[in-house]
């Protein structure tokens, strides 16, 4: 896989300047101008194929789930993630750090934070095995994505997570196509915004069993403020061999590499005194004139210098899924799999003093370096840091599904191991603030033992495994379905810090296990063809982060043995739903009423300018809520699809700040958790030509456990449409494709830590106070897709 990396890029290039050539053929034939805006999968929308525009599908599983589809993929703009295509669901609040979606953002589902959600790409695990992060602009090409669907309360019983309270959200990319094909796509936008896509589709091959694609894309932007931008290099590629329909082996390899600038997310303070736009840092502030003999003292730039405020990273996913029936109703499936990240985060700039470099013999940090080359080693220096991340996590999942009578039981095995390296290399940096390396590998300083200078040294080996057994029943001619599961995931930490330049301990390793039985049981009753109820109840539980395990006030190291600080608990919660779907030829209509009781609820949260992470354990927290969405079949070229949502969370204890001090959190409500939200797309369609208009409404959100702090509410518009043009000569399927979203320049904010306790001092509890920082919206933007295909 390594080597096809190396080489993929050049033929990468190749391609893309070939698109790049088509594009501007097709869009003279097709007068049109070429600023190009992507359109997705390979599909012509047609009035009335669909029921919820792709919204919304029709659904029969004994619990709460919702489902979008290619057909509303292909209207979104190409550059953006994951998150965003979910944003108008109910349950869904999705926020992302700019209007192109390469820069990330955050998802909080029915209150649940991101990392209490288990997230698969094509059955595969990807939150971030340390402290299951979920980082949706990496993952897949949206122009290679066929569905995406999320399951809000109950975790599906095969669903390979030891970290997932939440429920699922999940990702399945597209098949190779049927027929020999070439895509080529251009998208162009505000803010020097591009990206270019190619895509080649084989076809069924000679022996009618096997057909491949692969894809490459090239994805950039500026910053909306500030100086920097995003670029993003991916390949896609999948290989399907079918035997038949029950007997097949479907293959994929998702590789990405990005280089991000980050963008300023500000406090409340920070916005009232500088304003909406405010970033990092033009320039770099240099360091002082090194003098031999005198102490130069220098400290960190705040803001910081924006090239040091980076995100660069690549990962690749690889994995098979292969299915085999053994008899007439016996069938194995098998996924193999192997996830593999490398990268970093942050702010890179550290003040390091030469005299304060770790002694691996003593575990001192005494060691003595002249960073600045003056002849002495009083000084303390700027230097280049930030926190890496290399993580190698193969897995497999197998699984029997038995048909009997009226049966379905499906029992079977998850498996992986996640190796989890966490370093600081140190590099020297310019007076102008360049480093050699923005991965931070090239140049690492030095300790006088010659061994790398670290803010942090550590491993993680997380062993994860489960059983799950699910028996799913139909009675009464499938009027009633009833589904009884339960899975016991277990995961087993092996934490190991090697000792570092931030780290006042000497070496330590501690390990932990956790494991929990988890039933779940589920029930569908059809009162009629198109109306049924449904209703589940699921116990999930998450696992405490690794980071919970390193010098972070959670543990203490006596005689060189590492234990917690109390009891580092795992994240437990019962989901409870019940609901009712209307589904007929005209419209889809769903209401769900659920209910979350959570105990030792985890907040974490990583603060990219201190470089610290944090975990608090919130004691139990409860949720209650109800969502509608109602989608129909387009009426005279018009379709609609409308989404309502209500969450009542309410922290149920004080939390603890140590001895006999308690912070008064019971009664507030938790952070990122708005009380109403609600989507509407309008959308008209005129045989190869539609438009629509979407509107995202988001109540009022606390930002603080003491509900000190809050982001106001907000409302916000976006228009999108095409035309597809005739075939013309060996260009097929012209089409063009605009996107503008937030239409009225709306500015508005998001918590970006979910951990914040308060922002104020409480008389008489604690003078101390947390800072909460904000994932700012993006002003309007407007980008054009040109898409054809050969």
């Amino acid at each position: 896989m390594q080597s096809s990396v190396k080489h993929n890029p050049k033929l990468r290039l190749s391609l893309v300047a070939l698109a790049c050539q088509v594009m501007c053929l097709s869009a003279s034939a097709a007068y049109a101008q070429t600023d190009a805006a992507p359109a997705k999968p390979a599909e012509v929308i047609i009035t009335g194929k669909k029921l919820g525009m792709g919204l919304m599908v029709t659904e029969d599983a004994p619990k709460a789930r919702s489902t979008i589809t290619a057909e509303e993929l292909e209207k979104q703009r190409p550059t953006g993630n994951a998150y965003e295509a979910l944003e108008m669901l109910p349950a869904v609040n999705s926020y992302n750090q700019d209007a192109t979606g390469l820069f990330g953002g955050g998802l909080t589902l029915r209150g649940f934070n991101s990392d209490q959600i288990g997230a698969t790409i094509n059955g595969v695990p990807v939150n971030d095995s340390g402290n299951f992060a979920i980082y949706p602009q990496e993952y897949v090409d949206q122009e290679n994505t066929c569905s995406q669907f999320v399951t809000q309360g109950s975790t599906d019983a095969d669903s390979p997570q030891v970290g997932a309270t939440g429920g699922n959200f999940g990702i399945n990319t597209c098949n190779p196509e049927d027929k020999q094909r070439v895509r080529l796509m251009q998208t162009i936008g505000q803010l020097s915004m591009k990206k270019s896509f190619a895509r080649y589709d084989t076809g069924l091959l000679s022996d009618k069993r096997t057909k491949a694609f692969i894809s490459f894309s090239h994805a950039e932007a500026d910053k909306w403020k500030g100086k920097g931008g995003a670029k993003r290099d991916h390949i896609d590629a999948g290989l399907n061999y079918d035997w038949d329909r029950f007997n097949y082996v479907h293959a994929t390899v998702l590789y990405n590499e990005a280089m991000n600038n980050n963008i300023n997310n500000l406090t409340l303070a920070e916005i009232n005194k500088n304003g909406y736009y405010y970033d990092y840092a033009d320039t770099f502030k240099g360091h002082l004139t090194p003098v031999k003999g005198t102490a130069q003292t220098e400290t960190t730039q705040s803001p910081a210098y924006y090239k040091l405020g980076v995100n660069p990273f690549k990962n690749a996913i690889a994995s098979a899924t292969a299915k085999f029936r053994l008899t007439d109703n016996l069938d194995l499936k098998v996924l193999p799999y192997l996830w593999y990240g490398f990268g970093n985060g942050g702010v890179q700039q550290r003040a390091q003093s030469e005299k304060a470099f770790y002694n691996t013999a003593t575990g001192a940090r005494d060691g003595l370096v002249d960073l600045n080359g003056d002849g002495d080693t009083l000084d303390t220096v700027l230097v280049a840091n930030a926190s890496v991340t290399k993580t190698y996590r193969p897995g497999v999942t197998s699984s029997l599904l038995w048909t009997v009578d009226n049966h379905e039981i499906l029992g079977g095995f998850w498996y992986e191991r996640a190796r989890h390296e966490q370093t600081g290399p140190m590099l020297a940096l310019s007076n102008d603030g360049e480093r050699a390396d923005e991965y931070l590998q090239i140049g690492k300083i030095l300790r006088p033992d010659g061994k790398f200078a670290q803010s942090r040294d550590q491993l993680t080996i997380s062993t994860a495994y489960q059983f799950f057994l699910q028996d799913t029943v139909s009675f009464m001619e499938d009027k009633l379905k009833i589904n009884v599961g339960v899975r016991n995931p277990q995961v087993k930490r092996e934490f190991t810090n090697f000792g570092d330049e931030n780290n006042s301990y000497k070496p330590y390793a501690l390990t932990k296990k956790y494991n929990e039985i988890l039933p779940q049981l589920g029930a569908r009753y059809r009162l009629t063809n198109d109306d049924q109820f449904f209703a589940s109840m699921a116990k999930n539980v998450k696992a405490p982060p690794n980071f919970a395990f390193a010098n972070s006030g959670n543990i203490k190291v006596a005689n060189g043995v590492a234990t917690f600080v109390g009891d580092v608990k795992q994240e437990s919660s019962w989901n409870t739903d019940i609901g009712y779907r209307h589904q007929d030829s005209k419209f889809i209509a769903t209401v769900t009423a659920f209910w979350v009781d959570f105990k030792d609820r985890q907040a974490t949260a990583f603060d990219p300018v201190t470089q610290v992470s944090s975990y608090n354990n919130v004691g139990r927290v409860k949720n209650s809520g109800l969502e509608f969405e109602l989608g129909n079949m387009p009426v005279n070229g018009w379709a609609f699809y409308g989404s309502l949502g209500f969450n009542n969370s309410k922290i149920q204890d004080n939390m603890q700040l140590g001895g006999n001090v308690f912070l008064p959190t019971a009664g507030k409500e938790m952070i990122n958790t708005p009380r109403r939200k609600a989507g509407l797309s309008v959308e008209y369609q005129d045989g190869a030509f539609w438009a629509r208009l979407k509107a995202r409404a988001t109540g009022k959100q606390q930002t603080s456990m003491v509900n000190d702090e809050q982001a106001p509410g907000y409302t916000t518009f976006g228009i999108d449409g095409g035309y597809t043009f005739a075939n013309y000569g060996i260009l097929k399927r012209p089409k063009l494709t605009f996107n503008l979203s937030n239409i009225t320049d709306k500015q508005y904010r998001n918590a970006s830590s979910t951990t914040v306790k308060n922002t104020l001092a409480i008389p008489g509890v604690t003078t101390a106070v947390d800072t909460q920082r904000y994932y700012l919206g993006a002003p309007r933007f407007a980008s054009v897709t040109l898409s054809i295909d050969l």
